[in-house]
């Protein structure tokens, strides 16, 4: 079994009104099988496949560092972009 990572995800960019009102600089580590204790429930679900490759060691190939990805949550209207990076071991 592959070694697994935690993963830090971070607000790196924000417009219009998030309903949880997060904002640029939030911070979160994923670790384990517990959800980020006041992350919005849809952008944690639009990243979590994401944030899945990097705790097991996987890349994206789209991605120019291969321990961080960029994803942005899905309301098109009020855009939150998140920052996930692998925690190194």
């Amino acid at each position: 079994m592959p070694e697994k990572h935690d993963v830090a995800v971070r607000v790196i960019s924000q417009k219009g009104t998030c309903v949880l009102e997060h904002k640029v600089g939030d911070k979160w580590v994923i670790s384990g099988s517990k959800t980020p204790q006041g992350i919005c429930i849809f952008a944690f679900q639009s990243f979590l496949p994401t944030a899945q490759v990097l705790m097991f060691g996987g890349t994206l190939p789209w991605e120019t560092n291969p321990d961080i990805a960029t994803v942005v949550c899905p309301d098109p209207e009020n855009p939150v972009v998140f920052e996930l990076r692998r925690l190194l071991k």
